[in-house]
């Protein structure tokens, strides 16, 4: 039912990144799409976005989206979690302390 919570609902996973100048945007965003690809079809994902924020620029986030949060941790404990995320580790951004966080949905509609 729209609006109401539940366990083992969808997630959201946020890796916050970061751009300092046109050069390094031009590469997460070239990072995002290999990344991207190479997650394409992974079981479990419903997608991803990168983005970014209008009142710091330099501020960038890839919010992924998982049908469960089982299916989120079996995909970060798997043997290609790593190297498949590889081209975007060079840019996360630990300004805020943690470069990622995991969120259950909550509530929707």
């Amino acid at each position: 039912m729209p609006g109401e919570g539940g366990a083992g609902g969808e997630v959201r996973v946020v890796v916050y990144q970061a751009a300092y100048d046109e050069e390094q945007l031009a590469a997460v965003r070239a990072a995002y799409h290999e990344v991207s690809e190479r997650l394409a079809g992974a079981p479990g994902m419903l997608g991803n976005e990168l983005l970014r924020s209008p009142h710091d620029p330099t501020a960038l986030a890839v919010l992924s989206r998982w049908e469960s949060l089982a299916a989120f941790r079996a995909w970060e404990a798997g043997p290609d979690h790593r190297q498949d995320t590889a081209p975007l580790r060079p840019f996360r951004d630990d300004r805020g302390g943690a470069p990622f966080a995991v969120y259950e949905v909550d509530a929707a509609y």
